[in-house]
């Protein structure tokens, strides 16, 4: 089924290739979608594709890059719109 998660992941994971690390992931597993910094120390995730893939994306978002402490995930649940093309580093 698919679907679109709207995550934003709270810790430290700003400068740290958060962002970088997510894109990658994502791609690998064909997602879409987009991830930037927020001005609040914040990474925000907007993904759409298969739920399974977006729940192994998160799994991942999770754990992070090898230097990030991710504190907390607060993910919403949307409906699928189809309007990414890939996934995207936005800033």
């Amino acid at each position: 089924m698919l679907k679109r998660a709207h995550i934003f992941v709270s810790g430290l994971v700003q400068g740290v290739c958060y962002r970088w690390f997510t894109e990658e992931k994502a791609n690998k597993l064909g997602l879409t979608g987009w991830v930037k910094n927020l001005w609040d120390g914040r990474v925000e995730v907007v993904v759409e594709g298969e739920e399974e893939k977006i729940k192994e994306l998160i799994k991942e978002l999770r754990k992070g890059p090898r230097l990030a402490r991710v504190e907390n995930l607060e993910i919403n649940w949307e409906p699928y719109t189809g309007e990414f093309k890939d996934f995207r580093i936005r800033y």
